[in-house]
């Protein structure tokens, strides 16, 4: 086979129509061969004979897409200084971008021996039990495709898993089912459509693999959150093979859901990869060059520094790591035309020695980059290690998961006692965490639920976890529901206890989809699905997981819609700025703000009122009189005044509308008491009976 030198850029495989460059950063490496699989698993060895700035490379005409490779890579083998290079392991590509196959669990894929984890190298070759790099198609006709860009205060999340969204859809034929090409199905996008959202956060897509733990216990790594190939998307949910159709198919579904309107976000895993600790497998970056991708412990390098929980963290301090992760986000958007990233334990990424820095290098790429700084980015805002609770500290330019609207929310509705005040600052936007730090409502992306933890039916049916089924004797995931409050625990025939969960759902989509910020919402949650309990089914590839489209809750469907269709449709709850309490009219009917808080006697709130532990019952007028946000050609927008109400005592209350409201009629949107009951209009000053755990919406017509 004839070899040219070829060039050090772009790294990994880039097919240009007439043949294929390959090019591998590896400091550590003294030498290193490109590894041509055949269809029978054929090896050809080719030996990179050129080396530039760090970066092993050759050209080899004829080579094509589907060509599945890897490396094997030659050096140092002293784990007790961080060098872990063994040539009998057949290495991925990190940047590859498709992956070919799936690990198989054996003391091949281990670089080391396994009865002596710090002794010498194993020699066990892993060819047959390593997934393996393919080269890929680059070219896509994505004939006007455009992103959508919605604007942020517009955005309606909807965090789902590509697989469990569709695996049982009746409307989906059997073999696009749980795969990318099946949620760009027609009847995948008709209920995104009919539901209102205007972004999917798709779980993990970058390809990842099982956990030994898990397969030797007969599960799977549902969620995905075990990165292997950061430009790879997951073979697994592929309806077109694994040797390149993947990526075809892929872009498809991101065209199909652009021409719906829809946003695609990935939910990135940067932070660490599936090698593990020193005791786990090599499969691309610890044979390649252990010490710049990871983070080693200074004092024993043998080991790594793990701030999230998995073994390993990734070495955000080196250059071509952070070239990695900068080089995979640009990919994404550019090549494959995502919206928008969600980070994965974002905390980490920015510890440059310890402490988590709020300056550091990646931030600051992110930043200058004229790409990946137009997309939406979003961060879950914590890790496991010490400071790792970083809500409200991110960059100008970023949102964050909002861990304190899901705890505030959820506490509020329990009937916490000393809620009202933090209720108040969440339903808002939080500025308390934001508004210092130069941003905008929408750095809030607030939920409820998510897919770790409870979905919102479990939330109001249970009390404790029931993990029974991950085979950790129950002690994984959080222990307690930090909402539940509906005295009966897991599946009842009570009506009362059933009308209840019904209205606490109710309720928490309320002040969900009311509150200012972006919402996101958990795929199934409006269709009332259920995990029995499991709040952690990270490793429930199964029914237990997976939507049933044979179960749906139509009311509370119907229900979200009309939640999302009123946020759509009434800029007052999606400002793009905060409130401020200044006076905007000044009239016979008093003064009318922007916003403003009344306790049930129709009286505004005092400084002291806000100080009463035991209060549970709040009103909020929203005045639509201007909202300081000018549409696109620099018009003013003007909306409804709205007056929401939110009891959450266990007992009526007789609630009366302000007087210094404007006259009406005021009618009820939202009865979530009573959804479909019908009301009459009332004037400020009347009185409504508002039932226990329950929310009312008024417009003013």
């Amino acid at each position: 086979m004839e070899v040219w030198p070829g060039s050090a850029y772009p790294l990994g495989a880039t097919y240009d129509g007439n043949g294929t460059n390959f090019s591998l950063f590896s400091e550590a490496a003294e030498r290193v061969e490109l590894c041509l699989l055949g269809k029978k698993g054929q090896e050809r060895r080719i030996e990179l004979e050129e080396v530039t700035a760090l970066c092993w490379h050759a050209y080899l005409p004829g080579v094509e897409p589907g060509q599945r490779y890897g490396f094997r890579v030659h050096g140092p083998w002293r784990p007790e200084d961080g060098l872990r290079c063994n040539p009998d392991k057949l290495l991925l590509d990190p940047y590859a971008k498709a992956v070919c196959g799936t690990l198989k669990w054996n003391e091949s894929v281990f670089s080391h021996r396994v009865d002596e984890p710090d002794g010498p190298p194993s020699e066990l070759d892993s060819r047959g039990s390593v997934p393996l790099s393919v080269v890929t198609n680059p070219f896509f006709d994505w004939g006007d495709d455009r992103h959508p860009r919605t604007p942020w205060h517009e955005t309606v999340v909807y965090e789902l898993h590509t697989k469990g969204f569709t695996t049982t859809h009746p409307d989906i034929p059997d073999e696009q089912q749980g795969t990318y090409a099946g949620l760009a199905h027609p009847a995948a996008i008709e209920h995104l459509r009919g539901l209102g959202v205007t972004a999917v956060e798709l779980q993990p897509v970058h390809q990842f693999v099982d956990e030994h733990a898990l397969v030797e216990a007969g599960l799977r790594n549902y969620w995905g959150y075990n990165s292997i190939a950061y430009l790879a998307p997951h073979n697994g949910y592929s309806a077109s093979g694994d040797t390149g159709g993947q990526v075809r198919e892929f872009k498809q579904m991101v065209r199909t859901l652009h021409e719906a309107g829809i946003e695609v976000i990935l939910d990135v895993v940067y932070n660490h990869t599936a090698e593990g600790n020193h005791l786990g497998p090599s499969l691309s970056f610890k044979g390649i060059d252990n010490e710049a991708y990871y983070r080693l412990a200074p004092d024993d390098p043998g080991r790594y520094v793990d701030y999230t929980g998995t073994g390993n963290t990734l070495n955000m301090r080196h250059p071509h790591v952070l070239q990695l992760i900068m080089d995979s986000l640009r990919y994404w958007v550019l090549e494959m035309h995502v919206d928008g990233f969600r980070f994965d334990l974002a905390a980490t990424l920015a510890r440059e020695l310890h402490d988590v820095d709020r300056l550091s290098a990646f931030f600051d790429l992110i930043q200058q980059d004229p790409v990946i700084s137009q997309v939406k980015l979003i961060a879950e805002p914590w890790d496991v290690g010490e400071g790792g609770y970083q809500v409200g500290n991110f960059p100008p330019l970023w949102s964050e998961w909002n861990g304190k609207y899901r705890d505030t929310v959820r506490d509020y509705w329990r009937g916490e006692d000393q809620t009202l005040a933090e209720f108040a600052y969440r339903f808002t936007g939080s500025s308390d965490l934001y508004a210092t730090t130069g941003r905008r409502p929408y750095a809030s992306v607030n939920f409820v639920t998510a897919h770790d933890g409870f979905t919102l039916t479990d939330l109001v049916s249970y009390d404790e976890r029931h993990n029974e089924a991950n085979l950790e004797d129950n002690r994984d995931g959080e222990a307690h529901n930090r909402s539940w409050n509906c005295g009966v625990e897991g599946p009842t025939d009570d009506p009362d206890v059933v009308a209840l969960r019904a209205r606490q759902r109710r309720n928490f989509l309320t002040t969900l989809f009311l509150s200012q910020g972006v919402p996101m919402l958990l795929s199934g949650d409006e269709l009332g699905r259920t995990q029995h309990g499991n709040n952690n089914a990270y490793c429930q590839d199964n029914e237990l997981s997976w939507i049933d489209w044979t179960t749906v809750d139509h009311d509370l469907l119907a229900f979200t819609r009309r939640l999302i269709e009123l946020r759509r449709d009434h800029p007052v709850f999606q400002r793009r700025r905060w409130f401020d309490g200044r006076p905007l009219v000044d009239g016979d009917h008093g003064t009318i703000r922007d916003i403003g808080w009344f306790r049930p006697d129709g009286q505004q709130m005092t400084h002291e009122d806000w100080n009463v532990g035991f209060a549970r019952t709040i009103g909020v007028a929203l005045s639509g009189e201007l909202i300081p946000s000018p549409g696109p050609r620099g018009e003013k927008i003007t909306d409804d005044d709205f007056f929401c109400l939110f009891n959450a005592h266990d007992e009526r209350l007789d609630v009366r509308l302000p007087e210094g409201l404007r006259p009406g009629p005021w009618v009820v949107e939202i009865d979530t008491w009573a959804p479909d009951r019908a009301h009459d209009p009332v004037e400020p000053g009347a009185t409504l009976a508002v039932e226990g755990r329950t929310s009312l919406v008024l417009r003013r017509c």
